[in-house]
């Protein structure tokens, strides 16, 4: 690994902890001497990263400091034009063409030496389409939804083709290979629910907010499920 990459690999270590990192754990997970190691800590903050050292405990970076969008390495840019392509293959239609955009993006900004590893990228991800779940409405809905913590109206059929009024408050949408979910909480039901994204007739996303937050509602949902399971298990 060229010092480069190093210096950029520190800190991403350092961005993604939650606590101080010592600096043995660093020197380990990059696999140079502690003597190495220091040398970049000491390069870094001349470059004005701001990284406190804490005696005895470990390195910190402060937060609200971020890299150059363009500072990706070789395997960064191979995981995100990996995930972009399935997003396209398998994507709701606003996503996918999102993902390509991404890709184009890329590809026009990174430097001549990583343009390969985008345009003649070795990975590719392996899908279906013939069993492709057709949307039935306009899945961008539901991710505003969640990224606003909005209510949505939803008309839906079930698997028997009856059809019911729903409000739910959207907290996933599960991009599955052969089918698409939005997981709510459903105020008709007062419970959890798994809606098929291709049997949604119609779906009005409503002006009034939902209360609970969506990373403590997909927490009950994980809790519920989980309890679920330990029932089914016992039942066995």
């Amino acid at each position: 690994m060229r010092r480069t990459e190093r210096l950029f690999q520190i800190i991403q270590i350092l961005r993604r902890a939650r606590g101080p990192v010592t600096g043995q754990h660093l020197s380990e997970e990059l696999e140079v001497s502690l003597r190495t190691l220091y040398r970049d800590m000491a390069e870094l903050i001349a470059q004005r990263v701001p990284i406190r050292g804490e005696a005895g405990t470990g390195y910190v970076l402060d937060s609200g400091y971020d890299l150059p969008p363009l500072m990706l390495t070789a395997d960064e840019l191979e995981a995100a034009v990996l995930g972009a392509k399935w997003v396209a293959a398998r994507g709701d239609d606003a996503l996918a063409r999102g993902a390509e955009d991404l890709i184009a993006k890329l590809s026009s900004v990174v430097p001549a030496e990583l343009e390969p590893v985008i345009v003649d990228a070795g990975v590719y991800p392996v899908t279906r389409f013939d069993n492709r779940v057709k949307d039935s409405f306009d899945v961008s809905l539901a991710r505003a939804a969640i990224r606003h913590q909005q209510k949505l109206r939803i008309e839906y059929a079930d698997e028997h083709g009856r059809v019911s009024s729903r409000t739910i408050w959207p907290f996933i949408v599960a991009y599955w290979e052969d089918v698409r979910l939005v997981c709510a909480w459903c105020e008709l039901r007062q419970d959890f629910r798994h809606f098929r994204t291709d049997r949604v007739i119609r779906a009005d996303l409503l002006e009034e907010r939902f209360r609970e937050r969506v990373p403590v509602l997909r927490a009950r949902w994980k809790a519920a499920r989980e309890s679920e399971r330990q029932r089914s298990g016992a039942g066995c």
